[in-house]
């Protein structure tokens, strides 16, 4: 399936026509598809390169060394965790992945730095850790442009999820989908399910495999070119937005049984705001044909219930 792109050069070229061309655009996409590809989107294609040897490079590592990164309590949201340990929501099968997790940064006075667990830092491969910090500032960087399009679209200021994400909780996560070794219970490596935060960026994995569910409830595979990023819309954005905004159901699935030999590794950067954000849906969103979905909530209540759903807190 060829997901609708767009050019965020459009959005930041200072020209008012292709700018809001990119917001009507990009509204579109989300309103009907909840993917895009996004082109000119300022992460550097270098950095990408060294991100992926890096997490090769670590999940390469003999599993009592990647242990060492496992940090007990902090519900995955920092190092390393193992083989098996999440599942989807309402699904009792855990997924076939192992990933490190890095969050934020807080590099200013900010009082939410008490919130955030510091960052594990990996000692075999030393260039690992700066690249990561690169890359989540990058990231950051992109998802906050998106956003000020998504913003406009909505009728709202182009700045109104700005102080919202700046030292937000976002994660950036480094998967490993391992070789399949003997005849797998399931086609499925990652069961279907949604994401929990605001947006995800996705630079290309490694190999192919991820479906979305269309409207129409087909599973149809998702493919981007080596520029693009793949961003999609989370449940913290279609709450928000009172489901004007889907959040996309997509899953991960096994290669063909010639490739079972290969692994795959995945790059999702999940765009969190800070946890005191309430997610109470947008009166602009709501009317008779909408009433609204969704009680109340703030972006760290919402968070720490999908956490416990999904099987990494307690």
């Amino acid at each position: 399936m060829a997901i609708p792109v767009v050019d965020l050069s459009d959005f930041l070229s200072g020209d008012p026509v292709r700018k809001d061309a990119f917001v009507q655009a990009l509204g579109k996409a989300y309103e009907e598809v909840g993917f895009v590809a996004v082109k000119n989107h300022g992460i550097p294609d270098e950095l990408i390169a060294n991100q992926y040897e890096y997490v090769q490079q670590f999940f390469s590592l003999p599993l009592e060394k990647k242990l060492a990164y496992e940090i007990p309590g902090l519900a995955g949201q920092r190092g390393y965790t193992s083989f098996g340990r999440e599942h989807a929501k309402g699904s009792e099968a855990p997924d076939l992945k192992e990933f490190f997790q890095y969050g934020q940064t807080v590099e200013d006075n900010d009082p939410i730095k008490e919130e955030y667990p510091d960052n594990v830092k990996v000692n075999e491969i030393a260039p690992f850790n700066k690249t990561l910090f690169d890359a989540y500032r990058n990231f950051e960087k992109s998802g906050r442009s998106l956003l000020q399009a998504i913003a406009l679209y909505l009728g709202l200021d182009e700045h109104y999820f700005d102080a919202h994400i700046k030292n937000g909780n976002s994660i950036l996560r480094c998967i490993h989908y391992p070789p399949i070794t003997q005849e797998p219970k399931s086609a499925i490596r990652a069961e279907q399910h949604e994401d929990i935060n605001l947006i995800t960026l996705l630079v290309g994995a490694s190999a192919d495999g991820l479906q979305i569910l269309t409207k129409q409830g087909d599973w149809v595979g998702v493919t981007s070119l080596p520029e693009q990023i793949v961003v999609n819309v989370g449940d913290m954005l279609q709450r928000l937005t009172n489901n004007k905004l889907r959040s996309t159901t997509h899953r991960v699935v096994n290669p063909s049984r010639d490739l079972w030999h290969t692994s795959r590794f995945s790059m999702p950067f999940f765009l969190h705001p800070r946890s005191e954000m309430s997610l109470a849906c947008l009166e602009s969103c709501i009317d008779e044909s909408h009433p609204k979905a969704y009680p109340d909530a703030t972006a760290g209540e919402y968070l720490d219930e999908r956490l416990r759903e999904i099987g990494l807190k307690k």
